[in-house]
């Protein structure tokens, strides 16, 4: 009976094992399935982040063109502003000129 016991317990013990490994099994299975989603989802946020900071390079570059752009035409209207009081002063001269003779 001793013998059938020991052959018992041992059996059993095998089937808890067994049960155990299926249920670890499973749950290995389950961490690397969590481990996969949250590697592609820093994938994806890092094809978001990175989509953004290109976009941010684009407007960079264009603020950057409009600056340059913004800055001629002020350099412009100063020049046609100095030429303007430039015209005023000699029309002035010869209006005076023109009242003394």
């Amino acid at each position: 009976m001793r013998v059938t016991s020991t052959k018992l317990v041992a059996v059993a013990l095998s089937v808890a094992l067994m049960s155990g490994c299926a249920a670890m099994k499973q749950d290995i299975q389950q961490a690397k399935q969590t481990a996969q989603q949250a590697a592609n989802d820093a994938a994806a946020a890092k094809r978001a982040a990175d989509a953004a900071s290109a976009a941010a390079n684009e407007a960079k570059t264009m603020a950057s063109s409009a600056q340059s752009a913004a800055d001629a035409a002020k350099r412009a209207a100063d020049q046609a502003n100095a030429c303007c009081s430039a015209n005023t002063e000699k029309m002035d001269r010869m209006f005076k000129s023109s009242q003394k003779k």
